[in-house]
């Protein structure tokens, strides 16, 4: 696969690992979100629910209490004795011990004539006939009266309560003002947060106490009309561009009224947005983290996926140089046995040659010296030929190893004799710098001394004339169970191209008489079989280095797991 086929499989990994994740993460999101949202406006309305309903039942009993307080006087005291003033002050006063409810307090007759009166306005009120008066006709037809807010003779707004008693067949009433500070006291607890309002309407819409926002007392407010409400209820309403939340009740005493409680509904619904943020904070980083973790892993696995190709290529690359190399070494060995048969008669034929040169009649011939150069030439080529054939059918035939205690230090200093005239000849030098310690192994000495002579003759050939040929013996320190035979030249060096290709049968930077182009292949064939590894290093201008690397023990080559492929081995 290309590196753009794994871009294209990263994506579509990405692409459905983010699928499969963030799908159920935005759905858990969107139930948490929705849920909540209607939790906490369901808390909203039960609590708005319960304050109007605590706030109605406060004002209830207080007018409960204050009617009793007055029906109480009635019931106990007589006529006779309430219309005396000072007599009627000292329970006005009695009252005024315990709360600061009623403003005053008066006996009116049954033809509307206030007989006695207790009070800040007594200039005022006292000779008044409330003959006329809608309330006065009211509580002698029920028995009480609250009213609604109103002006009155002093005009100014307030409400009055009024009894009535009978005595004797005469019935009378008593009335009192009430301070209605107190009730938009009560009614002030309702106001909630910057923006809430609480106020009451009586029947006609008219405001009963002063709203805090809605409007002026004894006007209509500017809210949605609820007077004539006939339950306790709750809706959220849009009212001139504004929207608010409504809370309303009817109020039993008096019975015209309605308790109507505005909120804010951003301001109730604050602490729900701070939730909202706090989950979509949440939501987001988890996104943030999906992705991320997404990407890296997929890179990773991308990347892991690319390693396991490369190195399933190098495996092919090692299997099919095996596969070549038992493929030819078959070629290989054919080959020569065809090959060596015309040769073997092709020398006999030139000995025989050579035999008749010795002939009196050939002695005399002006040619003799040139057959004899012709007759050398021939078993030169053939020689050279023969030499080819052998070396073919050792690589190609299948040698069975021989297993044997072998010092590589004294190997490679025997192998160096068979060249050391061959290097002298051309003023190479060649040094050596072995390991004392270097461990012993169980190998086979003839295999791995055709090793070392084939890559020592290529560094000599590598070199030409008057260079350096360094060769050490030491314990491989990457790896315990094997020991390493350097072998380095300053020679030229090999190219990029060539060196993809150095082990490849026939395949030769030497001149075509120079050179077969097998011994690295033999080299590397052995080395395999005897489980080992020859690895190269090179660059031009700067030499080349060959390693050989060495098992210690003796187990059976292809058991060898850490064998790899030969730096500079080729791809193909």
């Amino acid at each position: 696969m290309t590196h753009k086929h794994y871009e294209n499989l990263g994506s579509k990994m990405i692409a459905m690992t983010l699928s499969f994740s963030l799908v159920p993460l935005f759905a858990l999101g969107a139930t948490i979100y929705y849920e909540f949202n209607a939790t906490f406006q369901n808390k909203i309305i039960e609590s708005l629910r319960s304050l109007i309903q605590n706030r109605k039942s406060s004002i209830e009993l207080f007018f409960d209490e204050r009617v009793s307080q007055l029906n109480t006087i009635a019931q106990t005291h007589s006529f006779e004795k309430l219309k005396d003033e000072k007599f009627l002050t000292k329970v006005f006063n009695v009252i005024q011990s315990r709360s600061k409810s009623f403003i005053d307090v008066g006996v009116i007759d049954s033809d509307g004539n206030h007989i006695a009166y207790v009070g800040p306005y007594y200039e005022k009120l006292k000779s008044v006939n409330y003959s006329h008066e809608d309330w006065f006709q009211a509580v002698q037809s029920t028995g009480v009266y609250i009213s609604d807010v109103f002006l009155g003779f002093r005009k100014v707004p307030h409400f009055i309560i009024a009894v009535t008693s009978v005595e004797n067949n005469r019935v009378w009433i008593l009335r009192a003002t009430i301070n209605s500070a107190i009730i938009d006291e009560i009614v002030r607890g309702a106001q909630l947060g910057k923006r809430g309002d609480a106020f009451i309407i009586n029947r006609e819409n008219i405001l009963q106490t002063t709203p805090r926002f809605s409007g002026i007392l004894l006007e209509h407010p500017n809210t949605p009309n609820f007077s004539s409400l006939r339950a306790a209820t709750i809706e959220s309403m849009n009212f001139k561009g504004d929207e608010s939340l409504f809370g309303a009740i009817p109020i039993s005493v008096p019975a015209q009224w309605v308790l109507v409680v505005k909120e804010d509904p951003k301001e109730e619904m604050a602490l729900l947005f701070r939730a909202h943020y706090i989950e979509a904070l949440i939501l987001s980083c988890g996104v943030i983290l999906v992705v991320l973790g997404t990407v890296f892993t997929t890179r990773l696995m991308t990347r892991r996926l690319m390693d396991i190709e490369k190195e399933k290529s190098k495996n092919e690359d090692l299997m099919i140089q095996s596969s070549k190399m038992a493929a030819l070494g078959k070629m290989a060995a054919g080959i020569a046995h065809e090959i060596n048969n015309p040769l073997q008669i092709i020398g006999d034929q030139a000995g025989w040659m050579k035999d008749l040169l010795e002939s009196e009649e050939i002695q005399k011939s002006d040619n003799l010296e040139e057959f004899e150069g012709c007759i050398k030439k021939i078993e030169r080529q053939v020689n050279r030929s023969r030499e080819i054939t052998h070396r073919l059918l050792r690589f190609g035939r299948r040698m069975e190893t021989t297993q044997e205690i072998v010092d590589i230090n004294h190997l490679v200093s025997e192998t160096i004799t068979f060249l050391e005239n061959e290097a002298h000849f051309r003023d190479i030098q060649i040094q050596t710098e072995y390991e004392e310690t270097l461990p012993k192994v169980s190998t086979d000495p003839n295999q791995l001394q055709q090793v070392f002579l084939n890559i020592i003759d290529n560094a000599i050939d590598a070199v030409g004339q008057s260079g350096l040929i360094k060769i050490s013996t030491q314990s491989d320190s990457r790896n315990p169970g094997q020991l390493t035979v350097q072998i380095s030249d300053n020679g030229p060096g090999i190219s990029k191209e060539a060196l993809s290709r150095i082990f490849d049968p026939f395949f030769t930077t030497k001149r075509p008489d120079e050179g077969t182009g097998l011994g690295l292949s033999i080299s590397y064939g052995i080395m395999e079989k005897l489980g080992g590894l020859i690895e190269v290093e090179s660059e031009e201008g700067h030499g080349t280095t060959f390693y050989i690397r060495i098992r210690k023990n003796g187990d059976s080559p292809r058991q060898v797991d850490s064998i790899s492929k030969p730096k500079g081995l080729s791809a193909g």
